[in-house]
């Protein structure tokens, strides 16, 4: 015989009521109780009927997920981490691909309205305007964007910025290069402000080259721009880009880190494989995809929600093989004993 909702909350010690909230509503049961009525659900084989709750609570219980371009593997962490903390919480994730287009960015979302209880929307390239009108028709939560009213989880790409930018300054390069992202990247103009920020703190002059596509031929495009800025450190947008500008400037014959030390951002997998190893910004993906979930559940579990909830999550710098002592040229000479600045 199918296991029923009363064998469930029979075996768990509460009310039916406590076990239909804990699947239509998890956010108004109290964490203990909802683990021990998941855990018995689980090893009673128990599923709820969709097709019932969905008549009763006017939700789907199905998500949408919104990235930039899946075949950067930047994305598929963060997917993935979604998609299982959504699972254990019996929701399911459709993905969808813009290919950097706003255009279909909007498309998808006006898509996604009546088929999903909310939608995850992953370093959006809509204008704030849009995606203020957008808000009204279905609820989402952004990541890796900023704007009020909206809420966000971001992961500190300023922070890793500065940290990339003092590191190289740290090794004596004091001609840097910044290569910049898509044109209406949120996440660009933050690297951009920090990076800035801190080449003028340490006294570095920054050239910022772009915008790129966010590609490894993004990066490959730019490594002439690079050579002839006689840059000898370079924070690129993100790991494929920096990982083709290597590619680029040993075409060039420039030696990645002897000439030229590079910088990425997101730690991905290549970075850890590509020769140089990459030093890079690791970002926190999986810690970003999981607590957007929690906090698109908590958005579609309300109908009367608060303030607009923001998390940001710690990034940290990876040092690897790419970043080098500047060359003897570029250093800044030492003080000699007595000498004054």
């Amino acid at each position: 015989m199918a296991v029923t909702i009363r064998d469930v909350a029979r075996a768990s010690g509460v009310h039916v009521s406590t076990v239909s909230r804990t699947f239509s509503a998890p956010h108004l049961v109290n964490a203990e109780t909802r683990n021990r009525v998941l855990a018995v659900a689980e090893q009673l084989g128990y599923r709820p009927n969709r097709a019932a709750r969905g008549l009763t609570t006017g939700r789907t219980h199905n998500l949408g997920l919104i990235v930039a371009d899946i075949a950067n593997p930047f994305f598929p962490p963060l997917i993935k981490a979604a998609q299982a903390h959504a699972r254990a919480r019996d929701y399911h994730v459709f993905v969808a691909d813009t290919d950097e287009d706003p255009r279909v960015e909007e498309e998808l979302i006006q898509a996604f309205t009546k088929q999903v209880d909310g939608v995850l929307l992953c370093a959006p390239r809509l204008g704030d305007r849009a995606l203020a009108r957008l808000r009204r028709q279905v609820p989402f939560v952004l990541v890796n964007r900023r704007l009020d009213g909206l809420p966000a989880v971001l992961m500190d790409v300023g922070r890793g910025a500065r940290l990339a930018v003092e590191h190289l300054a740290g090794l004596g390069h004091r001609r840097l290069a910044l290569l910049s992202g898509p044109e209406g990247s949120w996440n660009s103009r933050r690297i951009g402000e920090a990076a800035a920020d801190a080449a003028a703190a340490a006294g570095a002059e920054l050239t910022v080259i772009g915008p790129n596509s966010p590609t490894e031929q993004g990066g490959q495009i730019a490594a002439p721009e690079v050579a002839r800025a006689a840059a000898t450190g370079v924070l690129a947008y993100n790991d494929l880009v920096a990982i083709g500008l290597v590619e680029g400037l040993a075409e060039l014959g420039v030696r990645v880190p002897d000439d030229v030390s590079v910088v990425g951002v997101d730690d991905i997998m290549q970075a850890r494989l590509n020769r140089p190893k990459l030093t890079t910004v690791a970002m926190p993906t999986v810690a970003a995809g999981r607590t957007a979930v929690d906090m698109l559940l908590q958005l579609v579990g309300t109908d009367e929600p608060g303030p607009a909830a923001l998390t940001v999550l710690e990034t940290t710098l990876v040092v690897r093989e790419s970043t080098a002592a500047a060359p003897v040229a570029e250093r800044p000479a030492r003080l000699s004993p007595g000498e004054v600045t």
